[in-house]
């Protein structure tokens, strides 16, 4: 860890498919920071939450959910609440990248993609309003993908999910500001997760994404821990509908 931040200690955390990638990594910062963090995924999660409190002396929550059933996800999140106080931070991060090609895409697949990738965020997002105006204020996280900046192909789904993502993200800073609730997306590059690594990442393919980039080292998963932990903390008190790029310089924004 680079950084303590000091309003995190105690804070009630809510991650989604923070037991797995990007999203146990999530879990172990916000751990290392004293928070209480509660996750939810499909897979059982207790062996890693045996092992986070092992190693940090801080054990998560584990609720077991499907994001794409939205009132198991409003349960989860107030569960969540009951256990650990209101939620003030939400990481939306759970996601599916499934490779597809348009011409091979029918109904079925456009909306289990959808539901996953965009309105269990949305839906996540309307259920812990509540607790963060009683509150006086809290913090929200929007996982998306600089996919939709490249118009990458490969998954034509997913890239518009990651588009509308960054829409709702800015609709929602500017309505919910007056509550002290402040809204952003953060944006990863190609972070070597084990799915990754074991997926697509061929040594061409790391090849000719290292020449992309303009810092010429390979992102990993604590790269984009340090940031959410900055989004989701005061030090970043005055940042709301911002779309927070951490890719090692492919995308240059502004």
């Amino acid at each position: 860890m680079y950084a303590t931040f000091h309003d995190l200690k105690e804070a009630s955390v809510f991650i989604t498919g923070g037991g797995s990638g990007i999203g146990a990594f999530l879990t172990e910062g916000f751990l290392r920071q004293g928070a209480k963090v509660a996750f939810v995924q499909r897979s059982d999660g207790t062996d890693f939450c045996d092992r986070m409190e092992e190693e940090t002396g801080n054990r998560p929550l584990f609720l077991a959910c499907d994001i794409t059933r939205i009132d198991a996800l409003k349960e989860a999140i107030e569960a969540a609440s009951s256990a650990h106080g209101l939620v003030t931070i939400l990481v939306n991060n759970a996601a599916n990248d499934a490779r597809h090609d348009t011409l091979d895409v029918d109904e079925e697949f456009w909306d289990w993609s959808q539901s996953i990738n965009l309105k269990a965020y949305f839906f996540a997002c309307q259920a812990v309003i509540a607790d963060m105006r009683k509150a006086g204020g809290g913090s929200i996280i929007n996982f998306t993908s600089i996919s939709y900046m490249m118009g990458n192909t490969g998954y034509p789904s997913y890239v518009t999910a990651n588009a509308g993502i960054n829409g709702m993200t800015r609709a929602l800073a500017r309505e919910f500001g007056p509550d002290n609730i402040r809204v952003n997306a953060l944006a990863p590059g190609w972070v070597l997760t084990d799915k990754q690594l074991d997926k697509w990442a061929s040594p061409q393919a790391l090849a000719e994404h290292m020449q992309r980039q303009s810092l010429k080292e390979h992102l990993q998963p604590q790269d984009i821990v340090e940031s959410t932990l900055f989004l989701a903390s005061k030090a970043s008190k005055m940042m709301t509908g911002q779309a927070m790029i951490v890719d090692g310089g492919v995308v240059v924004s502004g």
